[in-house]
């Protein structure tokens, strides 16, 4: 059973959360996500933070799984050894949005992206979720690899731009952009299906893939994956062949002659 955790959300696009801990209790977290901790808390680095046991050959293994999805080797444990209530935060890496996910309202597994894991009350397990069918795995976007999250305690993930949640009654689809899901319920079924029509799919802007997703359960979307971001940024960064806007109206250009970008 997963410590029962409180929390709280700071900020907009450039999130946080603090996790305030009971004396026992205790969180874990990818390593390089936590931003700060008071007194009383204290940090651990393990290959098992539920205790699960299994020998070191097993523990290994799950580090192994851990290194698949994009995570590190170790997992971070914080407890607090204090003797009253105290603070640990962690930070998201990227602009966008932190998810609080309360696994017992999901049914006690989500199925994520698998960089999102921010951090999860201690005896929530994360483990690899390999998709089912080979072209999901090759155009998903995400590989062969994603994350499952199980428990009935808290989770967080994190993830950019503005989330949109969507629940699916049996049967219905939902065709998504295969950047933008960012987690699911084990029953939505998962498959990447090619963009109709040869015009459509060099010219439409939107790819050659997109996902298809088949009800029922709940699925959370995200309106800006950090990979097309990043593309954008690259796009329009000189030094990697893009073009710069002039800034500034017509003194943009002197701008950037001044600047030593030009």
């Amino acid at each position: 059973m997963a410590d029962q955790i409180d929390y709280r959300i700071l900020g907009d696009d450039l999130q946080a959360v603090v996790i305030t801990l009971d004396p026992g209790e205790a969180v874990v977290a990818e390593a390089g996500a936590m931003m700060y901790m008071r007194e009383g808390i204290e940090m651990a680095t393990t290959l098992d933070p539920n205790a699960q046991g299994g020998g070191l050959f097993g523990k290994l293994l799950q580090g192994g799984k851990r290194l698949l999805t994009g995570e590190s080797f170790f997992v971070t444990l914080f407890a607090n050894h204090g003797r009253q209530r105290t603070d640990v935060a962690f930070a998201s890496p990227t602009p966008g949005r932190i998810v609080p996910l309360d696994l017992a309202q999901w049914g006690g597994t989500v199925i994520s992206q698998k960089d999102s894991f921010l951090c999860a009350a201690r005896g929530i397990d994360v483990s690899v979720a390999f998709t089912k069918k080979i072209g999901a795995g090759f155009f998903g976007g995400e590989g062969f690899i994603l994350q499952r999250l199980q428990g009935d305690g808290l989770a967080f993930l994190h993830a950019s731009g503005t989330l949109v949640t969507i629940d699916l009654a049996p049967g219905e689809q939902l065709r998504v952009d295969t950047g933008c899901l960012v987690a699911m319920q084990p029953g939505v079924d998962y498959d990447i299906r090619m963009v109709p029509g040869i015009k459509t799919a060099l010219f439409g802007g939107e790819g050659l893939f997109f996902v298809n997703l088949t009800g029922p359960g709940r699925v959370i979307l995200q309106t800006m994956p950090f990979s097309r971001l990043a593309d954008r940024i690259i796009a329009a960064s000189p030094r990697a062949g893009g073009s710069r806007r002039e800034e500034g109206g017509m003194l943009g250009g002197l701008g950037a002659l001044l600047d030593g970008d030009n």
